[in-house]
């Protein structure tokens, strides 16, 4: 059964790395060949192909019918008038708030709008304004809206936005209509069960937040109880993830045992007691079923309040099952309880393999269930021995996670032993049990518990702070290739092998390729450019075979969000590039500088050039700052390196646009170059065509201003004479960049075109000859432009 479940999961995991879903004919012939070798069911190479089939199967079925849910490409952008409830748990945000709406009817139209829609309501958008309404799980409200397809930023090593949407449910998004006539609340509340949990989540968020007012570590709580962790700051986040303790932050397996088991127990201690009554209850059931029954439903309430997350579901049916096995008087192995939770989360949520979660999850437990059963010795009772478990405990999955944890991230926490065991009981035996306590009991008790709890949490992220502040808290690399991973999970079952095992140590060597790898470069005389997809926005990264350059930063989504912390330095992290030579800030405009500030307090960086005025936030957070200035000039590697704008001296003049000052840069190495002109427009283009025509020449553009109707003009073109032009846009962006009669310009010129909005970030190589790769097409997916 064991090879069958995994060969299950590998075949689920597979159909999601397909650029196309197979059709029902192939789906039928897969099934069919599974059924065969069922038929002949012996041996586990056998059990696991037929498993592999029937996960393949299971998955394309299962995302045919997700997909099918269609918003019409012709109905994008249109308003339209839905009825229907709040299906989650709204998210409030400076701006306004979002929530996930199921979709009932629509209202004066014959448009198909899919049944889950994920919709904002922002209290100003392009520059109007409307009240925001106070919506909370449940309710039925009338709006009217303005959808779109599902579409994310794709970049390598990112978020994929895409496939988490269509995990969700969700095929369509939107916003809410400014000017919408009659948005308005229809019902308070609409029967259903899904409805009851999230309200229900929704009330003790707002009982915590009413009660921690303003506090820092609100958020924390909250992720604690109900297991909602937006309200937490991407500062807290970052060094939970440099201590190795993000785990804990949220309704975890570990929280949910413990309060599972604390409540069996109770039930357990009052059933053989028969609640202190002659009644005899453990005559008419054994307190062994009834602990079980207890620990299991309050796993589930539990499990629902987390929102049902993976490491929650893997929990809650490995408790079930256990529950199961004593009920029905069979032991069963662990090893086949960790595999029938691993295939109930496949079978109801094919996508699940695609998160790290659930890697982490079923590789933790499966690391224990490697390093510990069976073993001779290993501490059972008594305090010191139970602390001498915990202490294997933690270094078993300390060590035996470093190759996932390293693949998923691309860098290990050293210090992770250090503060888990200081946060592990204190959050898993402190802080949970106040915090759930505290949201349920009435005022004043409510407050104090969770004032106790809160101060726990700011004590430990002090300690946790001053931990991670240490130069060598975090161990970083380049994410290891498929052999350099399984070499070194190889290396590590070894070092984890019984007592007695010949030299364990030796498992150590079989690290140390992924460990010291260094990040890959272009060779001398070469370089390589990364256009980003960062949406409506610039940031490009340029390498030669010792130094890197960003060039812009992105644009800015929220206060909390920015083209820096959301794609580049993920990506930066991934590459195992952890110092910027030089980072250009083109001008002021927020789609470029949006996420300096966040690089800035990530990344080291050599130096920022830029044209922002001298008490810009960006220059006031740079280490050394120079102004774009043009002639300057620098070599690295065998690259060139030259400013051709904006001239020293329009800076004396004020009245000039931070467009008109953008730093346009010429990158060339012999006969492969690539001009970066930012937003520049056509008076800026008729300057460098009379003070610097020669120098223009560039096989690749980056396309001035987005592609506005401003910019590229025909003369700038000829002089330029690229064989590619690059549009960094974002999809359907209100400026409607790049505009039809610049692109079309481009074409009648001979001009390739590339444009981030469908191709995902831009890769090109500028070496003996000019490549240039799409993401979207090297890793083309199932539900891309679905």
């Amino acid at each position: 059964m064991r090879c069958a479940i995994l060969g299950f999961v590998c075949g689920a995991a597979w159909l999601q790395t397909l650029a196309a879903l197979p059709d029902t004919a192939a789906m039928a012939f897969c099934a069919a060949l599974a059924l065969l070798l069922v038929y002949g069911w012996r041996g586990p190479l056998r059990a696991a192909a037929a498993g592999a089939l029937l996960g393949f199967c299971w998955a394309a079925l299962i995302a045919h019918v997700a997909l099918a849910p269609q918003l019409a490409s012709d109905d994008e952008g249109r308003d339209v008038t839905i009825v229907g409830t709040i299906d989650s748990l709204p998210y409030r945000f400076e701006q306004g708030v979002r929530f996930n709406f199921a979709v009932e009817r629509v209202v004066g139209a014959t448009i198909t709008v899919p049944p889950r829609v994920s919709l904002a309501w922002y209290a100003g958008f392009r520059d109007k304004s409307q009240p925001v309404g106070a919506v909370q799980p449940g309710e039925r409200w009338q709006l009217t809206v303005r959808l779109q397809r599902p579409h994310g930023n794709a970049n390598p090593y990112g978020f994929d936005y895409e496939v988490w949407l269509l995990e969700q449910g969700v095929r369509a998004t939107g916003y809410v209509r400014a000017d919408g006539d009659g948005n308005r609340r229809l019902d308070s509340f609409v029967a259903g069960f899904g409805h009851v949990v999230e309200r229900c989540r929704a009330r003790l968020r707002e009982r915590i937040l009413r009660a921690l007012p303003d506090k820092q570590y609100a958020g924390v709580i909250v992720a604690l109880v109900v297991g909602d962790q937006r309200a937490i700051d991407q500062s807290d986040w970052a060094v939970f993830s440099r201590t190795g303790i993000s785990h804990l932050i949220s309704i975890s397996g570990l929280h949910i045992t413990m309060i599972a088991g604390l409540f069996a127990a109770l039930a357990s201690y009052l059933w053989r007691r028969s609640f202190f009554t002659r009644a005899q209850l453990p005559l008419l059931l054994p307190a062994q079923k009834v602990a079980a029954l207890t620990g299991v439903v309050v796993a589930l309430l539990y499990v629902l309040l987390a929102g049902f997350g993976i490491p929650a579901q893997r929990t809650l049916y490995m408790l079930t099952v256990v529950a199961a096995a004593l009920w029905s008087g069979r032991i069963s192995n662990v090893s086949h309880v960790l595999c029938v939770a691993l295939v109930v989360v496949v079978l109801l949520d094919p996508w699940a393999v695609l998160w790290p979660g659930f890697w982490l999850s079923f590789g933790a437990v499966a690391i224990i269930l490697f390093a510990t059963v069976g073993r001779v010795g290993v501490p059972t009772a008594g305090l010191w021995n139970l602390v001498r478990l915990g202490a294997h405990t933690q270094y078993v999955v300390t060590l035996g996670l470093v190759p996932l944890t390293m693949l998923l991230f691309s860098q290990v926490s050293l210090v992770s032993p250090i503060a888990n065991a200081v946060a592990i009981p204190l959050v898993s035996f402190v802080v949970t049990p106040l915090a759930l306590a505290g949201s349920m009991l009435p005022a004043p008790v409510s407050g104090v518990l969770l004032g106790v709890a809160h101060a726990a949490v700011e004590a430990l992220a002090w300690f946790l702070g001053w931990l991670g502040d240490r130069s060598l808290a975090v161990w970083s690399a380049p994410a290891p290739s498929p052999w350099m991973f399984c070499f070194a999970l190889a290396g590590t079952m070894w070092m984890l092998a019984p007592r007695g095992w010949p030299h364990r140590w030796a498992g150590a060597v079989a690290l140390l390729p992924m460990l010291t790898q260094v990040p890959t470069a272009p060779a001398a005389g070469q370089f390589a450019v990364t256009a980003f997809d960062v949406g409506q926005g610039m940031a490009l990264l340029v390498e030669t075979a010792g130094h890197r350059l960003l060039y812009d930063t992105g644009p800015a989504y929220s206060p909390e969000s920015n083209g820096g912390n959301r794609v580049i330095v993920p990506y930066l992290k991934a590459r195992g590039i952890g110092i910027l030579d030089g980072v250009v800030v083109s001008h002021s405009d927020a789609d470029h500088a949006g996420g300096a500030t966040s690089i800035l307090e990530t990344v080291p960086v050599g130096w920022v050039a830029s044209s922002l005025r001298p008490g810009h936030p960006v220059v006031r957070a740079s280490a050394r700052h120079v102004r774009c200035e043009a002639g300057q000039r620098w070599h690295w590697d065998g690259v060139d390196f030259e400013m051709l704008h904006p001239a020293a001296a329009s800076y004396k003049n004020a009245h000039l646009k931070p467009n008109a000052r953008s730093c346009t840069l010429r990158i060339s190495a012999g006969a492969r170059s690539i001009l970066l002109a930012a937003d520049i427009e056509a008076a800026q283009e008729e300057q460098l065509l009379s003070t610097a025509p020669a120098k223009l020449r560039a096989e690749v553009l980056l396309a001035p201003h987005h592609g506005s109707g401003t910019s590229s003009t025909p003369d700038f073109l000829l002089a330029v004479r690229p064989s590619l032009g690059v549009f960094q846009v974002g999809h359907r962006n209100r400026y409607r960049h790049p505009k039809a009669e610049v692109y079309e310009r481009y074409g009648e010129l001979a001009i390739g075109r590339l444009r981030t909005d469908e191709s995902g970030a831009v890769m090109l190589d500028f070496g003996t000859v000019t490549g240039a790769r799409e993401y979207r097409r090297e890793h083309a997916r199932y539900w891309y432009g679905r």
